[in-house]
């Protein structure tokens, strides 16, 4: 088969189209619900109404929610795919071979699209701190034509007199502005969750309503869980009321496919649960030895008045138990049937179970209830567990707390108003934790206090969190005196100055403070470094005056000044690989090849590929695979320019196609 191109305008080479994907679903469900409008394809209003049994036809019609002008573009513009990439940075990375964190520098609008094919419904929490509506923060237009180019203007990485500029009330698009900056984000970032995932968003009162309604319309009012309150000090410019508290919206992609119950831990009896686990490596599974020893070590220590003692009944597999009374005043006032035998277990008088059918029926399958007679029964709580309590919808922060250990780590007070990393640790302990490899997501990432909140967290539990942060290479101004102390931060550390780069900074000293504070935690403590630019396929931007030149010009394919790791990296992401996918290198008929995914990708992006190298290439390419053991079809990847003529590429695609069954064979492409 032919090996096929990859251009500038094929799909690959952009991020997901989450327009034609919606519009493809739409398809597959209802054919007549499509038809063809001004932009293409579009769906008939009129006949959506009729299929879900709405006899109006009036397109525009009153409801509840809340409309801004320019939601319908800030719609579209989350619809918008990117055409830009991501580069590696190794140098400013920490533990680049071993670690599975990223901190992407770049616009986040454009980095979410970028994410799209890589991590859409992988994503467990998300935690973002946006800029709050204030009439300070300095914002910049979203461009609807081309995001790249705007960003890079922005950012001062081309010639440009755009600026960043302020997002004042005088503006009359106070509120306007502020959505249609958050509405694009919001909708990138649910496509990312996963179904039992969560995001929790920073707020303070003068969006807190709007950003809730928004909320609604992009995750659903069903998915709202809770708006918490997070306590602080007061503000200094308080009128009429010291406000001395901010909000966090929790919002779930499917709240149904989340635990009845998020737990934290309280203060735990850990002299308990030493001597429980002391005694199971000494008798084994020999429990009622074990239990019996354990009675005697409680009779000891019960008269300790600093001993948190609790009551207990034996041990098992799972730990120490105590037996309690599922029924309380005030429970569901409701019978149970035993679902092993379907006999109704009646309450006994004024009292209620102190949970519902399905939960009753999820403890006896746990083997967590004991039934003592046909008209009571016990409920086991280990006491491991017993040590999670539900959290409260008020957290509060110490006044000044989180600036001054941040002020401590930093050794330099460079960011103002930090979220405290001790609060967010536990917005993470409710959200993840289930299992290893669980995703956080930050996309304004800031002072970087999300990556140290899951930091803080997996040195706790053990757990193997991986964080994904985003934040924005803003200049710093030196003429600003509130920014005067940053700025001689990254002079002092010889870093460009801009917020990115402490952030980065952060990062680098948390890892020394966990790993110092922590020293048996053996945890991933690096991360990677990536940097949001435009694609390194070439665009075909002709010299109307000189033709012959710009065909010369565009005779390589990719872009000169990009490195084989540059390409790599796109790959990954237009082709939907976890950026910290396992990449291998070999020598093949003096020419690097990269196996990426345990074989799913081959990679090949020599300058020069003769018809000599092509036979032993390929040869060397399947034999590796071989070796492999490669379990899916793997997809073969050159550089269209590499190969010495047409014969050369059509030679290497026969060879591979002749000695590689149709069943493990995937597509052959060129960039």
């Amino acid at each position: 088969m032919p090996i096929q191109k990859i251009s500038a305008d094929a799909p690959e080479s952009k991020s997901a189209d989450l327009r034609a994907d919606n519009l493809a679903k739409l398809k597959a469900l209802f054919p007549d619900l499509l038809t063809e409008g001004q932009d293409g394809v579009t769906v008939d209003v009129n006949v959506l109404k009729q299929l879900v049994g709405d006899r109006s036809v009036a397109e525009t019609e009153e409801k509840f929610g809340l409309n801004w002008h320019g939601k319908r573009k800030a719609r579209q513009l989350a619809l918008t795919p990117s055409t830009g990439t991501l580069r590696p940075c190794p140098r400013e990375s920490e533990a680049w071979d071993t670690t599975s964190n990223l901190m992407i520098e770049g616009d986040n609008l454009e980095v979410l699209k970028l994410l799209q094919k890589s991590y859409t419904g992988k994503v467990k929490m998300i935690f973002i701190d946006p800029p709050y509506n204030t009439g300070e923060d300095f914002v910049y237009p979203d461009d609807f034509q081309d995001n790249i180019k705007n960003y890079l203007e922005l950012t001062g990485q081309v010639k440009s007199g755009k600026k960043m500029v302020a997002n004042t009330e005088a503006s009359g698009r106070f509120h306007t502005d502020w959505l249609n900056m958050m509405l694009p984000r919001l909708k990138l970032a649910q496509n990312l969750l996963k179904d039992d995932g969560a995001i929790f968003i920073s707020i303070d009162d003068v969006e807190a309503a709007n950003l809730r309604l928004a909320c609604d319309d992009v995750f659903g009012a069903t998915n709202f869980i809770a708006q918490i309150v997070w306590e602080g000090a007061n503000k200094n410019d308080a009128r009429q009321v010291g406000v001395c508290h901010e909000y966090v919206l929790v919002y779930a992609k499917q709240r149904e496919r989340l635990p009845r119950e998020w737990g934290i831990e309280k203060e735990a009896t850990e002299p308990v649960l030493q001597e429980v686990e002391r005694l199971k490596a000494k008798h084994g599974k020999d429990y009622e030895k074990a239990s019996e020893e354990l009675a005697g070590w409680f009779r000891a220590v019960k008269a300790t008045p600093s001993f948190a003692h609790r009551r207990f009944r034996n041990i098992d597999a799972r730990g120490v138990f105590k037996e309690d009374d599922p029924t309380a005043p005030g429970g569901r006032k409701f019978e149970l049937k035993n679902p092993k035998n379907g006999q109704v277990i009646p309450l006994r008088a004024k009292r209620g179970w102190g949970f519902d059918q399905e939960e009753f029926n999820r403890l006896v399958s746990e083997d967590r209830i004991s039934f003592i007679n046909e008209f009571s029964v016990m409920v086991k709580r280990y006491l491991h567990e017993t040590n999670k309590m539900t959290p409260q919808s008020v957290f509060y922060q110490p006044a000044r707390s989180a600036s001054e250990r941040l002020y401590d780590l930093m050794g330099a007070g460079v960011f103002d108003f930090p979220k405290d990393e001790l609060v967010l640790q536990k917005f993470v302990e409710m959200a993840t934790g289930e299992k290893d490899g669980e995703i956080v997501l930050d996309f304004f990432a800031g002072s970087g206090t999300t990556a140290h909140s899951v930091a803080l967290q997996n040195a706790i539990d053990g757990k193997a969190r991986r964080y994904i942060i985003v934040q924005l290479p803003e200049p710093l101004n030196p003429e600003n005196e509130e920014q005067q102390e940053a700025v001689k931060f990254c002079d002092k550390i010889k870093k460009p100055r801009t917020i990115a780069e402490l952030t980065k900074e952060r990062l680098r000293r948390t890892a020394k403070k966990v790993k110092a504070d922590n020293p048996l935690f053996a945890g991933d403590l690096g991360f990677r470094v990536y940097k949001l630019d435009s694609s390194n396929i070439r665009e075909w931007e002709p010299k109307r005056d000189d033709i012959a030149a710009t065909l010369d010009e565009h005779a390589e394919h990719l872009k000169t000044d990009r490195s084989e790791t540059d390409i790599l990296t796109e790959l990954l992401l237009k082709l939907g690989l976890d950026l910290c996918v396992p990449v291998e290198k070999r020598t093949l008929a003096d020419t690097t090849v990269y196996s990426i995914g345990a074989g799913a990708l081959f990679a090949c992006l020599p300058e020069s590929i003769t018809r000599a190298q092509v036979k032993p290439l390929a040869q060397g390419i399947l034999a590796w695979r071989e070796e492999l053991k490669v379990a899916v079809k793997s997809e073969f990847v050159f550089r269209d320019s590499a190969f010495a003529d047409d014969v050369a590429k059509t030679n290497l695609a026969a060879y591979i196609e002749q000695n590689l069954p149709e069943s493990q064979r995937g597509r052959l492409r060129s960039l």
